[in-house]
């Protein structure tokens, strides 16, 4: 893994740091804040990306290897319109890695950074840092070898004013034979089946390991939901898997439903922590729209979990799912939900493509 201790900054690494924005496309050496602004030359002359019109695709970035991405920071206007209320799950990002068609990244903006549903909120760990106001910062380590490419595409109905980004990297000489690629897939079922589970990821081919998982969980049914255990099928498994855990809220690192009781009621806990999070749940929104109706929201909650510290090793295939389960006064019973996605890995180059993405408005929020 790229990440390192503290201890290890003071060893010098071999490489040059470059960064891209709106201003340096490039990352081009001493390009760096070139345009004139109302200020005159070299002051803020183009810090954003000033408009991309509906159904537009931009390229954020093109960079020529062998290169490791380190950090994105990415934010949108705040300004959002009755039509564009979703607009983090309009927003698509995708990446490639050496020169494939078939991206190995491909995500609703919000979800990539653990922010479902359409909402921003805080989350504090340590590869995914949503600061206020919808600051999204990723520090995943991206390697690759010969190029990379990063777009967003806008599937708004309406054009986006304004897009800031800043894509920092460095240029290494050679990179570890052992290098893997980053991928990242975002999933939906509007509604669950019953007994089966849902699938966070599958048809993944090749020598990788799994490093995180985002849930963004809409209940649609009563009692408690997180019964469900999260199964990792390895290398052949076939109807059993080879890691299955014990419920959803122990996968997230919680405990007995994440509540405690205050006043004689059930109060659910939110928390971040650098590998495992709840940092969104519905009744505690603070980003209302006054032009919707809010009082018949569904409980809606958001989780993540990184794989930093024990990553899932795989050696040929691999296979993420998780039950939707419950319990309630009568005991365990299978229920069904609004489950979303997204899972975040390593691996191999090729890569199995995905399946296409599901529709803008179906990707919005019941």
């Amino acid at each position: 893994m790229f990440l390192t201790d503290l201890e290890s900054m003071a060893i010098l690494k071999q490489g040059q740091s470059r960064s891209i924005n709106w201003e340096n496309r490039k990352g081009e050496k001493g390009r760096g804040g070139m345009a004139s602004g109302p200020l005159g030359p070299s002051r803020k002359g183009s810090p954003c990306i000033p408009l991309i019109k509906a159904g537009e695709t931009v390229t954020l970035a093109e960079i020529e290897g062998p290169a490791v991405i380190q950090h994105i920071w990415m934010t949108v206007t705040g300004q959002v319109s009755p039509a564009n209320r979703y607009i983090l799950r309009d927003l698509v990002l995708r990446m490639y890695w050496e020169e494939e068609d078939a991206p190995s990244v491909e995500s609703p903006l919000g979800d990539f950074f653990c922010c479902g549903f359409g909402v921003a909120c805080q989350v504090n760990s340590l590869p995914v840092a949503v600061n206020p106001t919808r600051g999204f910062n990723c520090y995943f380590p991206m390697p690759f070898r010969k190029k990379a490419r990063i777009t967003l595409e806008n599937q708004c109905d309406e054009d986006i004013p304004a897009f800031f980004y800043q894509i920092d990297y460095y240029l290494k000489p050679t990179l570890p034979e052992e290098c893997g690629y980053f991928h990242a897939l975002w999933r939906r079922e509007r509604i669950t089946e019953k007994k089966r589970d849902y699938v966070i990821l599958d048809h993944v081919k090749g020598r990788g390991q799994y490093v995180g998982t985002y849930l963004a969980l809409t209940a649609l049914e009563r009692y408690w939901y997180g019964e469900g255990e999260i199964k990792f099928y390895l290398d052949g498994d076939k109807e059993y898997p080879t890691i299955c855990g014990t419920g959803t809220e122990d996968y997230f690192g919680g405990a007995w439903s994440f509540a405690t009781q205050e006043n004689g009621r059930t109060v659910e806990n939110t928390y971040c922590t650098p590998f495992l999070g709840y940092p969104y749940y519905s009744v505690r929104d603070t980003e209302i729209h006054n032009d919707y109706h809010t009082d018949d929201q569904l409980p809606q909650r958001g989780f993540y979990r990184w794989h930093i510290m024990d990553p899932i090793l795989f050696q040929k295939d691999l296979r993420v799912t998780i039950q939707q389960i419950g319990v309630s006064h009568g005991g365990l019973f299978e229920r069904q939900d609004d489950v979303a996605s997204v899972a975040y890995w390593y691996q191999t180059e090729p890569h199995e493509p995905f399946g296409p993405l599901m529709e803008r408005k179906d990707r919005w929020p019941r």
